[in-house]
């Protein structure tokens, strides 16, 4: 493909507002507004790993878009050390805004390791890098051990016990949906989703605006949210 996929960029928009619908619920529950476990388990945990998921197999889809035809080495390294410098900051950030609970290895940190990983398969064919999805998928967990559980192998999810975190999407799995998403590219999935406007008008822009800047928003939406939370919270009480 020589043009950009708008179609791609609604996908990663719808993404980001299933992501803040789902924070919004959350912080609820972090800022001791709602009782502990609301938000935990059921329907909620189904789509915290679907809208993970979606977020992580495009990035691999996106690997494709950009590295198919030729890898761009420059390219490749600033994204991944704008990702590192996310994943840092988002780590940082819940250091110290929820101690016991802070993200050692989440969204951000998983891309950005995923895409790494993804390079090995660049080249191959589609059923291989899919057969590859599948078996961390599948035959990842089947390798969980102790040996596993230092806080070095934190990345990998082959432990046994993890650290309580917000946040936490290691390799096993999560790797999967990377390596699908690159699988879909090179199977032709572009293809599939080259049916935007040639021209897009401005709701298509619109639209399109929050997944061409899903890294930045992703970094803003969660102050915002707990900001309008105490907010309403404060109001509520003087009502």
């Amino acid at each position: 493909m020589t043009h950009r996929l708008i179609a791609l960029d609604w996908l990663r928009t719808a993404a980001f507002v299933a992501m803040a619908v789902f924070h919004f619920g959350r912080d609820f529950e972090v800022l001791g507004l709602v009782p502990p476990g609301t938000t935990f388990g059921g329907l909620w945990d189904l789509s915290a790993r679907t809208i993970a998921s979606s977020f992580i197999f495009l990035a691999g889809f996106s690997i494709w878009l950009a590295h198919g035809k030729r890898f761009r080495p420059r390219s490749f390294g600033k994204r991944l050390g704008l990702l590192a410098v996310a994943a840092g900051g988002v780590s940082l950030a819940t250091y110290f805004a929820v101690p016991g609970a802070w993200v050692r290895f989440g969204i951000l940190h998983s891309i950005a390791l995923s895409s790494v990983f993804a390079l090995m398969f660049l080249r191959a064919p589609w059923w291989s890098t899919a057969l590859a999805a599948a078996a961390v998928l599948w035959v990842g967990p089947q390798l969980r051990a102790p040996t596993f559980d230092g806080v070095w192998w934190l990345w990998s999810g082959l432990g046994t016990s993890t650290p309580a975190m917000i946040d936490y999407e290691p390799m096993v799995p999560w790797l999967a949906p990377c390596l699908a998403g690159l699988a879909f590219g090179q199977a032709g999935g572009a293809r599939l989703l080259d049916w935007g406007p040639a021209v897009p008008g401005p709701v298509a822009r619109a639209l399109a605006w929050p997944g061409q800047h899903a890294l930045s928003l992703y970094l803003l939406h969660q102050p915002i949210l707990i900001g309008l939370i105490l907010a309403g919270a404060w109001i509520s009480q003087r009502i």
